[in-house]
């Protein structure tokens, strides 16, 4: 038996799970502590972030995603929900540059993983379109690459980082940037995953109320 404790009964057991019980809470309660703390010191900012999310996807922008380790996945997620939102919310168009393996490791080999998403930025970015890095630490060179690449193309840039913001923190040229204030990767990512829900919510709201009004055709008059 590889985990003998979970075998043995008696108060030993009881133990381990009380202990398990009081982690699994302290756990929540700090991801939503973290959670209130992000939303309360950014809400402004994003609002005011889906506000130019918004604009550019009016004017025919399109979303770029990219990240690396778990926060590529967290990208794919971004670009799945704005792209598929599902209900009655407006698809808008969206992709995750991690998703192509060929590319990706055509560009990590032949060049470096540097290059991986400034390389995609540089074919496929358009000024207006929104570059949306996700990153832990906020220090990785393939993510800084990419928004000075977004930066040189008129894009508008937004990026997701952890501790202290890390070289996300120092570039002059990124319009947004929203900074978890903790040293846990799993509390970072959590409360990351509500930051681009709500930008995604609030530029679905910013959407909806600058559409034109529709108008019933009249009846016929009789």
């Amino acid at each position: 038996m590889l985990y003998p404790f979970l075998y043995a009964g008696g108060s030993g057991l009881e133990t381990l799970l009380d202990d398990v019980r009081r982690s699994t809470r302290e756990k929540a309660c700090d991801i939503v502590r973290l959670r209130e703390t992000v939303l309360e010191e950014y809400g402004e900012d994003l609002a005011a972030c889906a506000a130019r999310m918004a604009g550019a996807f009016r004017s025919g922008g399109r979303l770029f995603a990219f990240g690396n380790g778990g926060s590529s996945t967290d990208a794919q997620d971004a670009a799945a929900l704005f792209l598929n939102p599902g209900g009655s919310a407006r698809p808008l168009p969206a992709l995750a540059l991690t998703t192509d393996a060929a590319v990706v490791t055509a560009l990590s080999n032949d060049i470096g993983f540097e290059v991986v998403f400034a390389r995609q930025l540089a074919a496929f970015g358009r000024p207006g379109d929104i570059a949306l890095a996700l990153s832990t630490s906020g220090n990785s060179d393939n993510l800084i690459a990419a928004l000075r690449e977004a930066e040189r193309r008129g894009m508008v840039t937004v990026g997701l980082a952890g501790y202290t913001g890390g070289q996300m923190a120092e570039m002059s040229g990124l319009h947004h940037l929203f900074t978890v204030p903790s040293s846990s990767v799993h509390r970072i990512q959590e409360a990351q995953t509500t930051v681009y829900h709500a930008l995604w919510e609030l530029t679905q709201d910013e959407l909806a109320r600058h559409e034109p009004a529709r108008h019933e055709p009249a009846g016929e008059a009789f």
